[in-house]
């Protein structure tokens, strides 16, 4: 798979940042109100293009379009809240899923939901069904008169919310328990995202704005909670279920922030993925050893990006991609950046990587 652009580069803002620069509340408005939507969008665009422009971000005259789903910001809960977690809404954070601990009966009862009749897709469906009936006319980039989608998030971070740290001790108490519940996870995070992605022409750029870069039809995995369990662990319990969501879903990818995917990557590759997050401290040079043939998005930290200088910044960008491989294959992102971090480290990325442009033209 090759990105539209030679090394593309993306950023993703933490609410915060979007809450301290312009004024944008995630409350529940922020999802659910549709006005509020595509009014926050506009602002969106308009605020990446006016400091990023010359990174190839936002636009100088956003119009109002109909979006079903924020761009650009990262954060899954419509996952969890289909399986019945409550939701916390913040102006400056990102929606959290509340722990709701279930019993080994209550999971083992659990079956998969009507995602079409249950909160939230239920209220986001008929949004859509008056969005396009509004609108009605196809968007250049997508085919579909919607625009947007949703973080449908992954297997153990869903998980987590309703098993507690239970689930990993019965990967070994009670296995058969956990893989049905990671069974009816999968099924329920592709039905949901083939939905969206029929109603829009995407269903993963709210994990990682890279997808819209790649594929804009992309699904992409979120394996956050990985980095938690063994590569054995991954490879008995939660690769085949992964295999099967890839077999209804294509093109496939996951996303590992993780510092460690070096270890998860001979695992990752029996799956039939394209598109790889390489989280940042993972060894870029081992993962490509694994899967060469797959684009690369190389994560930035953003913790490094809002405490260090600006040449340690643009270290770190150049150090990836040395090890990257077929620089054809490859992107570099930084996602999740706090208010406060300095426009000149984000700069700094952008001239590495221009200059490896440079080198590649």
């Amino acid at each position: 798979m090759t990105a539209k652009e030679f090394i593309p580069i993306e950023l993703v803002f933490n609410p915060n940042w979007w809450y301290n620069t312009a004024g944008i509340s995630f409350d529940e408005s922020f999802y659910f109100n549709p006005e509020a939507r595509m009014r926050n969008d506009v602002i969106m665009r308009r605020v990446l293009y006016e400091r990023y422009g010359e990174l190839g971000l936002g636009e100088p005259d956003p119009r109002p379009r109909p979006i079903i789903g924020s761009l650009h910001v990262a954060g899954g809960f419509v996952i969890p809240a289909l399986l019945g977690a409550e939701i916390r809404f913040e102006p400056n954070a990102a929606p959290q899923p509340l722990p709701k601990r279930l019993t080994p009966q209550e999971i083992e009862a659990l079956e998969k939901p009507d995602f079409r009749t249950t909160w939230p897709m239920n209220e986001l469906i008929v949004q859509m069904d008056t969005l396009e009936a509004e609108w009605g006319y196809p968007s250049a980039s997508s085919g579909q008169a919607l625009v947007g989608d949703l973080n449908t998030d992954g297997l153990l971070n869903a998980a987590y919310h309703f098993y507690g740290q239970d689930l990993f001790l019965d990967f070994y108490l009670a296995p058969e328990r956990v893989r049905r519940f990671l069974e009816l996870i999968g099924e329920l995070i592709v039905d949901v995202a083939l939905y969206v992605r029929e109603r829009t022409g995407s269903c993963s750029i709210s994990v990682n704005r890279m997808v819209e870069r790649v594929d804009g039809g992309l699904f992409l995995h979120a394996n956050c909670s990985v980095q938690m369990i063994s590569p054995r662990d991954y490879r008995e319990m939660h690769l085949p279920v992964e295999q099967r969501m890839a077999e209804r879903i294509q093109p496939f990818g996951v996303h590992h922030c993780g510092d460690n995917m070096h270890l998860i990557a001979p695992a990752y590759a029996e799956l039939p993925a394209v598109f790889f997050d390489v989280g940042w401290g993972s060894d870029v040079a081992r993962c490509r050893e694994a899967l060469p043939e797959a684009f690369f998005n190389l994560r930035l930290s953003p913790i490094r990006m809002l405490q260090c200088t600006p040449q340690e910044v643009a270290e770190d960008t150049e150090r990836l991609l040395l090890a990257a491989g077929p620089l054809e294959q490859a992107g570099v992102c930084c996602i999740n950046m706090d208010y406060g971090t300095p426009d000149d480290n984000i700069f700094a990325m952008f001239e590495v990587v221009q200059r490896y442009r440079r080198y590649g033209a």
